[in-house]
């Protein structure tokens, strides 16, 4: 099965048009300022800056072959782990959109149920059913 290869018109200076393939290149700028932000505004004890950059670089891989291969009226690529998640987007111009989240969590948040749940109690290895 041959792979579709999507490229995408992006325009230069003086609106010369040359055609190139979407690459983690493409969007550079978005994964700096998503290493800056993770830099500065992110704890994250499971990673570090480095890591982090090389994980949004593998992502981005990810995303954007997740997108190219995406089914027939799909609009979207993403590809996700425990702290970032990659959109790509089919978009009215040349170039997909990219969003880049962090999946924030705390592991000092409790888990709570839902007011409509109730807990199941264990019974004591003692008590024995009858």
């Amino acid at each position: 099965m041959k792979q579709r290869a999507d490229f995408f018109l992006l325009l230069k200076r003086r609106f010369r048009a040359n055609l190139i393939p979407v690459t983690t290149e493409t969007f550079k700028k978005e994964i700096a300022a998503a290493v800056k932000a993770f830099e500065k505004f992110i704890v994250c004890l499971e990673k570090s800056p480095e890591e982090f950059e090389t994980s949004m670089k593998s992502l981005m891989e990810k995303a954007i072959n997740a997108y190219q291969n995406r089914a027939p009226g799909m609009r979207h690529g993403l590809a996700l782990d425990k702290q970032v998640t990659i959109i790509l987007s089919q978009s009215d111009t040349a170039r997909p959109l990219c969003g880049i989240y962090f999946n924030l969590h705390s592991p000092y948040q409790k888990n709570t149920l839902p007011s409509t749940v109730k807990a199941v109690e264990k019974k004591p290895s003692s008590e024995k059913e009858d």
